[in-house]
C-alpha cells in the first residue's frame, strides 16, 4: 500500500526514541513524504494525572492562534432569536426538537454541538448518541451557553476541545502540514499553556510527561517536554 511505503520512508528519517526540540520535530513532520491531501498535524500529550479520579480529569477548550485549517461543522440546538443568531454566525445545522430528531435518526454531520441552556432537557436525551462521540454539549467547554452565536464564531475560528482519556492522554489537532512551522508551533504552545493552567492541585510530580506530534498518515515524533519553546 502507498500509505505503508510513505510511513516506512518517514520512519527512516529520524530516531523514534530521540526527543527533539518542538520546532525541529515539526520540521520533521512537515518533511515526511506527502499524502494526497493536506494532512492534519496532531499533538499527543501524556499527563501526570490519575484519570480514574474525577478531580484529576481535565477537560476544556483552547483557541488556536493560527486556527485549525479545517472547516469545522457546527450544529446548534436553539430556538427563537438564538437560533437566528446561530444561523447568521455560520452554524451548519440549527434547530430544536427537529434537529434532535435528525440526530436521533443518525444525522451526525458535524464536529461540534452547541446548545442554549433551555435546550438541554431535549439534548440530554441524545446522550447515548452524542456522548460516545464526544459531541455532548457541556458548560465546561463553552458549548452550553446563552451566546450561541459567539460560540459558533469561536469554534469556526479555531477553538478546539480537549479532554484526558482513560490513560491520561490528551489528543489535539494543532493545524495542517501546509501551515508554516511557526504557525503550528504557536498553536502547540497555546495548548501546552492551557493544559498547565488547568493542572489539578492533586497532580504531583512531573505534569507534562510525554509529548509527540504526527501527521494524519505519518509516525509520531517525540518532543522533549523541556524544549517545547524551541
Amino acid at each position: 500500500m502507498a500509505r505503508g511505503k510513505r510511513h516506512t520512508d518517514a520512519v527512516t528519517r529520524f530516531d523514534r526514541e530521540h526527543q527533539y526540540p518542538a520546532h525541529e520535530a515539526l520540521e520533521l513532520v512537515k518533511g515526511f513524504p506527502a499524502a494526497g491531501f493536506d494532512e492534519s498535524v496532531d499533538l499527543a500529550i501524556r499527563l501526570g494525572v490519575d484519570p480514574r479520579k474525577s478531580e484529576e480529569m481535565i477537560r476544556g477548550t483552547v483557541a488556536l492562534p493560527s486556527g485549525t485549517g479545517k472547516n469545522v461543522r457546527v450544529a446548534v440546538f436553539a430556538q427563537g432569536a438564538a437560533a437566528t443568531a446561530a444561523k447568521e454566525a455560520g452554524a451548519d445545522h440549527v434547530g430544536a426538537d427537529d434537529l434532535a430528531a435528525e440526530v436521533e435518526g443518525g444525522m451526525l454531520d458535524f464536529d461540534v454541538a452547541i446548545a442554549s441552556p433551555d435546550m438541554m432537557p431535549t439534548v440530554g436525551k441524545l446522550g447515548r448518541v452524542l456522548g460516545p462521540r464526544g459531541l455532548m454539549p457541556n458548560p465546561k467547554t463553552g458549548t452550553v451557553t446563552d451566546d450561541v452565536a459567539k460560540a459558533v464564531e469561536e469554534f469556526k475560528g479555531g477553538k478546539v476541545e480537549f479532554r484526558t482519556d482513560r490513560y491520561g492522554n490528551v489528543h489535539v489537532p494543532i493545524g495542517k502540514v501546509g501551515f508554516e512551522v511557526d504557525a503550528i508551533h504557536t498553536n502547540l504552545q497555546a495548548v501546552l499553556d492551557e493544559l498547565v493552567r488547568r493542572k489539578p492541585s492533586a497532580s504531583k510530580g512531573r505534569f507534562i510527561k510525554k509529548v509527540s506530534v504526527s501527521s494524519t498518515m505519518g509516525p509520531g515524533v517525540r518532543i522533549d517536554p523541556m524544549l517545547i519553546g524551541e
